[in-house]
């Protein structure tokens, strides 16, 4: 269910009821999740993003000149054909998606990583949280092995993570996930208004190091205020959590539980 709604506050877009974005603060989430991981690796050429059909994580992926190719995988057509058909939506992705140089696939990510062997040097993973075992797949340790063999061998990936203050043992269960198939995690966060201080984590085989440069232009990340970005304070530092696998799917009972003390 896709309910958008203008207004002089600007535009929303909900999924099933819950928020996905609010054009007044996107840009927030939106470099925040994919520039700290692009700009370390430094020229990417082959880039895929998973979810994100609003295009606005390809928007921000399309301001590395280098890229050449872009692959968006997104379940939901209906979503890619809304964000490329309107002129207001598609004011909101500056035309990202139909750029040259992005390839749409409908798919359900999970699918396509088992049924594909193309190697990419970033991916950009935008899936709605883990509210129930469909998504909660996505969060896995079979998923994030299927991530690390689409990377190359100098690859980044990085992958939205719900609230580290409001869901901090979801968010630390995802950093402890990556860990467990062998992966280095980075974890990160950026307040964002519409949702509150919201977390991030980079995943690849090598240690992740602050970019000496972004591109020009964003208005939230810069630099130097990259490096407040990895710092937790106490009431959003790491806690104990077990591997989310495909077997016991704990992450969706960890979200259930904490998202529901929220909204009480």
């Amino acid at each position: 269910r896709v309910v958008i709604t203008s207004g002089t506050a600007g535009v929303r877009l909900f999924l099933n009821g819950n928020l996905q974005f609010h054009s007044r603060d996107e840009y927030r989430y939106h470099e925040a999740l994919v520039h700290p991981a692009l700009a370390a690796h430094g020229a990417p050429r082959k880039v895929l993003v998973l979810g994100g059909g609003d295009g606005m994580a390809v928007r921000e992926v399309l301001k590395y000149p280098q890229v050449e190719q872009v692959t968006l995988v997104e379940l939901d057509p209906h979503i890619t054909r809304l964000f490329v058909q309107s002129e207001l939506l598609a004011g909101l992705n500056q035309g990202a998606l139909r750029s040259p140089k992005l390839r749409i696939v409908s798919a359900d990510a999970y699918t396509w990583l088992e049924s594909n062997d193309e190697m990419f040097d970033a991916i950009v993973i935008d899936f709605p949280d883990p509210t129930n075992f469909s998504l909660g797949k996505l969060y896995t340790t079979s998923f994030y092995q299927r991530v690390d063999q689409h990377l190359s061998a100098g690859g980044f990936a990085v992958v939205q993570t719900t609230s580290p203050l409001l869901a901090r043992r979801s968010f630390w269960t995802v950093v402890t996930t990556i860990e467990a198939v062998g992966l280095t995690a980075t974890p990160y966060h950026a307040h964002v208004p519409s949702f509150g201080e919201w977390g991030f984590v980079i995943l690849g085989r090598r240690p992740w190091q602050t970019p000496r440069r972004l591109p020009e232009g964003l208005r939230f990340l810069t630099v130097e205020g990259l490096s407040a970005l990895l710092q937790f304070p106490p009431d959003m530092s790491r806690v104990a959590a077990e591997p989310n696998r495909l077997s016991n799917q704990t992450l969706v009972h960890t979200f259930e539980e904490e998202w529901g003390q929220v909204q009480r």
